[in-house]
């Protein structure tokens, strides 16, 4: 009942080997390999965003903002009524 000997893990080794073959444990050992450095890395990112939010941070100084320009307003056209078929100044209509 107590930790496994040397004899149990070439056991479980060979079990593994037989069952995944030993094509496909290179790739999953790779695959393992690149998981646990993106883990490391996202860890370590974590740790520096938090060591820079805890920092104390100096106060900004504000600049004024350029004075805004305004540009001119577009004139809107104005609408003329079409004229009046009976209106006397309106020239006649030759058909």
């Amino acid at each position: 009942m107590g930790a496994m000997s040397p004899w149990h893990w070439a056991i479980v080794a060979l079990v593994v080997v037989i069952l995944f073959g030993s094509k496909k444990l290179p790739d999953a050992a790779r695959g393992l390999g690149r998981s646990l450095r993106i883990f490391k890395s996202e860890v370590k990112e974590m740790q520096n965003d938090d060591a820079r939010s805890a920092a104390p941070q100096q106060p900004q100084v504000q600049q004024p903002l350029p004075p805004v320009q305004q540009q001119p307003q577009p004139v809107e056209p104005t609408v003329v009524p079409p004229q009046q078929q009976n209106a006397p100044h309106s020239e006649p209509r030759s058909y």
